[in-house]
């Protein structure tokens, strides 16, 4: 692949080339987020990257990576910014907050709020954040006002924002957040819910905050006083398998796991259609409570047939007290138009633990098969309805979703 230096020829044809696959895939939606894709010269704030990676529509490129290797900033796919930007329906005039400094997407906002408005980004890094106002610079977006600080704390000095969005996987919604949003704004966030990382756009709500939309999504982790490590369950002795689990999760046994996979396993299917995987997920992981957390296995185990495929890149698991589990798996099956929805389960109790699970997927099937069934609460700690919600415990607050 051959690194272009001087891109300034190409880049408004690979530009609009980026803008027309990006709404063919159903990413960008209106004009003006078009419009402003078309015009930043997104390589300027990756330079010396192949262009074919640069303008690739669905293609992330790290920009630091801490000492183990992992990314610890990265320029996000040019879908995932537009679908967020989407999500965020920023207007000329607006003020808005960007937490996580890369630059690019910046400049999209500042090509969004126009002349009249302001726009302020954020990172913990101070490393970022100088390379960020570099890269602004040299593209000419000078306007647009570059901080260094942990915005687990919001930005001193600064008025509320018209929009907050937050290029960062966040494990919670800090109070600044919602002191610094204006009454009638909106904040975008990558919200960790239970292993799975859902990006929502939410509105004030009487004292909280309730989504009005919400997609799949994956980004680096939030540094700082908000950074969260998620708890991993290591179950196979060689950690060829376990469970990703949040805070307030059950105590599971690791030893019962163990026996339970020795079992022979008992499989059932539903009658349903599988479809829509990722808002299965999130129902699944949502509505099984406490024990349904995410089960990860490794590939020797998948291709030794230990495990199903849905396992490797993860998939809800329903655990029970005794160690019997149960997770979804999928089969061909025409008469339900397409794919059909089923259950593995092992351990003494299996047989039960797959007729709950079971019961879970023909109940999504029937009143929920569609994209925004759920909407996604945000009750702020010590408000006068915290203790009457149910739903995923959080450092700052409950998040509660409910089903439609």
């Amino acid at each position: 692949m051959t690194t272009v230096r001087d891109s300034r020829d190409f880049s408004p044809q690979l530009r609009a080339a980026m803008v027309s696959e990006l709404r063919s895939m159903g990413a960008i939606t209106s004009d003006r987020v078009a419009q402003a894709v078309a015009a930043v010269p997104r390589h300027l704030f990756v330079p010396g990257q192949p262009l074919e990676a640069v303008y690739a529509a669905d293609h992330a490129l790290v920009i630091k990576r801490d000492p183990d290797g992992a990314a610890t900033s990265s320029l996000s796919s040019a879908h995932i910014q537009s679908v967020m930007l989407e999500q965020a329906e920023i207007v000329p005039g607006m003020r808005v907050l960007e937490i996580g400094s890369g630059g690019y997407n910046a400049a999209l906002i500042a090509e969004l709020v126009g002349e009249t408005g302001e726009v302020v980004s954020i990172d913990i890094d101070p490393e970022i954040t100088e390379r960020a106002r570099a890269c602004l610079d040299s593209a000419g977006y000078e306007r647009v006002k570059v901080v260094v600080g942990d915005a687990e704390h919001g930005v001193p000095g600064e008025d509320a924002f018209d929009r907050i969005v937050v290029t960062a996987g966040a494990w919670d919604i800090p109070p600044a957040w919602r002191t610094q949003l204006t009454a009638r704004g909106r904040l975008i966030v990558p919200l960790r819910l239970k292993g799975v990382t859902r990006t929502i756009a939410f509105e004030a709500d009487g004292e909280g905050l309730a989504s009005v939309s919400y997609l799949l999504s994956g980004f680096v982790p939030m540094q700082g006083d908000g950074q969260h490590h998620e708890r991993v369950l290591a179950v196979g002795d060689d950690e060829s398998w376990g469970l990703r689990v949040d805070e307030g999760a059950p105590d599971f046994d690791a030893a019962g796991l163990r026996a339970a996979l020795v079992h022979t396993r008992v499989e059932r299917w539903s009658g349903a259609a599988f479809d829509l995987p990722d808002e299965l997920e999130l129902f699944l992981l949502t509505r099984g409570g406490p024990h349904m957390v995410m089960l990860h296995a490794r590939q020797a185990l998948v291709e030794q047939g230990v495990f199903a495929p849905s396992a490797l890149r993860g998939v809800p698991v329903l655990v029970s007290d005794d160690g019997s589990f149960a997770y979804r798996i999928k089969r061909e099956n025409p008469d339900v138009g397409g794919f059909e929805s089923g259950v593995i389960a092992h351990g003494p109790a299996a047989g039960q633990v797959a007729d709950e699970y079971v019961d879970l997927l023909r109940h999504w099937a029937r009143d929920h098969p569609r994209r925004g069934a759920a909407t996604i609460g945000y009750i702020p700690t010590g408000g006068p309805t915290e203790h009457a919600v149910e739903g995923i415990p959080k450092r700052h607050g409950t998040v509660a979703i409910t089903w439609c």
